[in-house]
């Protein structure tokens, strides 16, 4: 029988978890042995008798837990002495950062590890129910705009009183991706007059769908990936963007940036002279704040303050609302066992010609197998 492990996450900022009770009972009855570390829930309030009556076995001793794993899932990446105490030829399944995680990658293909990264999950029709980076983005998205509104110093509605009327704060939405997307949904149903601007122009119908207003900038000539993500902008289209928003960053109460490169530095947006312009009390947020900013100024982590203007960079956007992170990444993780599950053998079946595993399947018996990552190591 194939055992199922899930590890408590050692991220004392996460309280996300990747098996909730739910699926843990639906691994279980698809033929699997379910094994979780004590406390697995607790941070976003499962608890372990949950997990019990689901009928999985709870144990409090993490290195015989990843000793005997035929298939470990999780949130985040595993540390190099983690991955020294995993089975030869188990399955680790987890957010890898693998272009920036060379030491960590190679550690995998050294224990002969078969290393699926949660990231690079292909973004087709067929994968959408395991993207846990769009089920993620979509919470963030929300979780910013709530973030900045508990910060603005006036309110986002327009509300008339007997004392006058009070407009609508302007916010605006820099990237339409899912995130974004999720963010001027928000904003809008919360009352603000929303404005947003992508990079791919075909993004515009969608933006004011959401009855927000898109922001035309001529860019020239720009594309988007099979999957959908943005083309990184040369610096003359770069430094055009900068410039056709400066008005509108100026004018905002709130701005949102969600612009990040998968496996790059993210481009910066806002700089110093365009936080300089805006209202004393604005706010912008900084989704890309832990992987090097879109905003001039901000800090990984924290919520600063420059030129009267709040930062957010607090980053961890999803593990912030963690129950409902925690149930759609465990759905996500659910749903990818369960495609490659063989129910006759119980077992999961790896393919790595499929359209799927071939993308997101970082090393397999001793090798990188992942192209893109073989080129970027090369």
């Amino acid at each position: 029988m194939t055992l199922i492990a899930i590890p408590n996450e050692t991220s004392t900022r996460d309280k996300r978890t990747a098996i909730t009770p739910e699926n843990a009972d639906k691994l279980i009855r698809s033929g699997a042995e379910v094994l979780v570390e004590a406390g697995l829930g607790s941070g976003c309030g499962f608890v372990d008798e949950q997990y019990r009556e689901a009928g999985a076995r709870v144990t409090d001793k993490l290195q015989t837990l990843l000793a005997e794993a035929d298939i470990v899932l999780r949130v985040h990446k595993p540390t190099v002495d983690e991955i020294a105490q995993l089975k030869r030829g188990a399955i680790h399944i987890s957010y890898l950062d693998p272009f920036n995680e060379r030491a960590l990658v190679e550690a995998l293909k050294d224990r002969q590890i078969t290393a699926i990264s949660m990231e690079m999950i292909p973004r087709t029709t067929r994968a959408q129910k395991m993207d846990a980076l769009s089920s993620q983005a979509s919470l963030a998205g929300y979780v910013m705009v709530m973030q900045a509104a508990n910060r603005l110093n006036r309110i986002l509605p327009m509300m008339m009183t007997p004392s006058g009327t009070i407009k609508p704060a302007r916010v605006f939405i820099i990237g339409a991706g899912v995130a974004g997307l999720q963010a001027i949904a928000t904003a809008r149903r919360l009352g603000a007059r929303v404005t947003a601007f992508d990079t791919r122009a075909v993004v515009a119908e969608q933006v004011e769908s959401l009855g927000a207003s898109f922001l035309k900038i001529d860019l020239g000539e720009t594309s988007q990936t099979s999957d959908g993500y943005a083309l990184q902008l040369t610096p003359e289209q770069l430094a055009r963007q900068q410039q056709g928003q400066a008005d509108e960053i100026a004018r905002s109460d709130i701005v949102v940036t969600t612009a990040q490169v998968f496996g790059r530095k993210p481009p910066r947006l806002v700089t110093r002279d365009m936080i300089r312009r805006m209202l004393q009390g604005s706010v912008v947020v900084d989704m890309a704040a832990e992987s090097g900013g879109n905003v001039e100024g901000s800090v990984a982590g924290e919520v600063v303050e420059v030129d009267d203007v709040i930062i957010v960079g607090s980053g961890n956007w999803s593990g912030q609302v963690s129950r409902d992170a925690s149930n759609m990444y465990s759905n996500n993780l659910f749903n990818l066992v369960n495609e490659y599950w063989n129910a006759e053998q119980k077992t999961f079946e790896l393919d790595l010609d499929d359209d799927i595993l071939c993308g997101c399947v970082i090393t397999h018996a001793g090798e990188i197998v992942n192209e893109s990552i073989r080129k970027q190591y090369a």
